[in-house]
């Protein structure tokens, strides 16, 4: 099960925090997100959402600009998604990028053709007109091209912009109406002028000033908390990750003892992590934590199961069971405080509305966050300030208000923690294996310097065993898998190419100090294929 997540309101509080913000419409393009990061890393606000959005409601926003995203479709498919044609008339600088220009371009009575070659990849872009959106904007620079299709004639009061070797309309522009339009995407890094066009866009063409900072988001938000919770009692399941970290942090400081942070050690965490998270919160931030002990009742929950769904089903259940238990005991609460981020709410559409309030009530919680969903007998409101954010600005947050290095930088662990690093049966002497190796690799990345490098960087236990030989007797043993991985956001990874030393020391370490272990292995395989779990 998995929370069910208030859909972000049309009229955004964020709009009401700087005045202006610059909204992306969606048309199913996988870079949808990373265009909204690059309208916050101009210090501009930005929201991604659907392109159903009506020219009603995005007055009611009252936004800077408009960005129609790209899209898998081509716009003369039948059913291919098409926004309002309204949205022309508003008076609003609008950029269509990839899709969204040949959208702008078909709705306003141009043309759009199966272009005679594809273009796919780097290209070279050569500008006829440098000014407007391509102020600064080197002739030749590489963008990133992907599509199939082509503008094969502009729409009256259109002129060309710029151009590639295989596309003639590369940028296009109505200067008199501010419509701009970009056939390749100026969001995704290979494009080398990319941020100087939407910096372009953002700044001169849509007027915006760049007020979304994180001490202004931390001011507003927390004036936001106490007008919400008013003098009412919030309960936050804390895991020691930043986002939950963060939030406690962000929470404290906005209502004090009216915060309830429960820690439930489920008996799955690394090593002495549990009593290191209670005892930084107790006495370096003076945050009370309230310590629940259920390692016994998780471990006994998955006995016996090799499955890693039904493992992650029953770890999730008792998550529910002991949750439930511990609120009741510690209430009564009327808020849930969760650590739902951006991303999150762009991809959760479920709602559940209270018949007697009309607010918006928990009743789930993700599973790759939480592990585990509330009944629907337990009800809360949500306080999810942390909803407008994504990961980076989270750890910005965190970093502003006080969140030591070893939370904010700390890499990503899966909620179900190392019972999905054991494969197969879960049992305590696994776990024990498991958590001596992993500290091992956690001590010897952060000797080495190398901790920030990787995304992740952690031990696997196969429920196997080989053969091997030690003080010249032969030994039957466990296996480790190393998995240190690169990535920018965790949607794709590669192996990571560590030095040979440090894979020795490593290996070294745990089959000389981890009883039970005699053989260690690097896991080179990126994703995909691969996922960075191995279950």
């Amino acid at each position: 099960m998995t929370l069910q997540i208030e859909q972000p309101p049309l009229v955004s509080s964020a709009h009401q925090l700087d005045r202006q913000m610059v909204v992306i419409l969606d048309f199913g393009s996988q870079y949808s997100e990373l265009i909204a990061r690059r309208i916050r890393e101009t210090q501009v606000y930005s929201e991604v959402l659907s392109y159903r959005t009506t020219p009603e409601q995005l007055q009611q926003l009252n936004p800077k600009g408009i960005i129609l995203s790209g899209g898998p479709s081509s716009v003369y498919d039948q059913g291919a998604p098409h926004c309002d044609p309204g949205i022309w008339n508003l008076g609003i600088p609008i950029l269509g990028v990839c899709y969204g220009m040949q959208l702008m371009v078909q709705q306003l009575g141009g043309e759009v053709e199966r272009a005679t070659r594809a273009e796919y990849g780097k290209a070279f872009l050569h500008i006829d007109d440098p000014t407007d959106l391509l102020t600064n904007v080197e002739d030749g620079t590489t963008m990133w091209m992907s599509h199939g299709d082509s503008v094969t004639r502009l729409p009256e009061g259109f002129e060309l912009l710029a151009h590639t070797d295989n596309t003639e309309c590369a940028a296009i522009a109505d200067h008199t109406r501010k419509l701009y339009g970009v056939q390749f995407h100026p969001e995704v890094v290979h494009s080398l002028g990319g941020m100087a066009l939407i910096r372009n866009f953002v700044y001169h063409i849509c007027s915006c000033e760049p007020t979304w900072t994180t001490a202004a988001f931390v001011e507003e938000s927390i004036r936001e908390i106490r007008a919400k919770i008013g003098d009412k009692r919030v309960l936050l399941a804390l895991s020691g990750g930043v986002d939950s970290s963060t939030l406690a942090f962000l929470l404290h400081r906005a209502i004090g003892d009216q915060l309830t942070c429960m820690f439930i050690d489920q008996g799955f965490m690394r090593k002495l992590e549990p009593e290191r998270l209670v005892k930084l919160f107790h006495e370096q931030f003076h945050i009370p934590v309230e310590y629940v002990n259920a390692r016994e009742k998780f471990i006994s929950a998955i006995a016996g199961i090799t499955d890693p769904e039904e493992k992650r089903k029953r770890i999730g259940h008792e998550f529910i069971q002991v949750f439930e238990s511990e609120s009741k005991r510690l209430g009564p609460f009327d808020y849930l405080a969760q650590g739902t981020l951006y991303p999150d709410v762009i991809e959760s559409a479920d709602t559940n509305m209270d018949p007697q309030t009309g607010e918006r009530v928990a009743v789930k919680i993700k599973s790759h966050h939480n592990v585990g969903g509330l009944p629907k007998d337990l009800r809360f409101k949500l306080v999810e300030p942390l909803r407008k954010l994504f990961k980076d600005e989270v750890r910005k947050v965190g970093r502003s208000i006080g969140l030591p290095e070893e939370i904010v930088n700390r890499h990503p662990f899966p909620g179900p923690g190392l019972a999905i690093r054991i494969l197969g049966e879960v049992t305590d002497e696994r776990l024990d294996i498991l958590r001596d190796a992993d500290l091992i690799v956690r001590q010897e990345i952060n000797r080495s310097g190398m901790y920030h490098d990787f995304w992740q960087a952690f031990a696997v236990l196969l429920p196997i065993r080989s053969v091997g030989v030690m003080g010249d007797q032969r030994t039957y043993a466990y296996p480790i898998v190393l998995r240190f991985v690169t990535s920018e956001d965790g949607m794709t990874a590669d192996w990571a190419r560590t030095p040979y030393d440090l894979l020795e020391t490593i290996s070294n370490r745990i089959v000389n100090e981890v009883p039970g272990v005699n053989r260690v292995v690097y896991d080179i395989t990126s994703k995909p294929p691969g996922t960075i779990e191995w279950e």
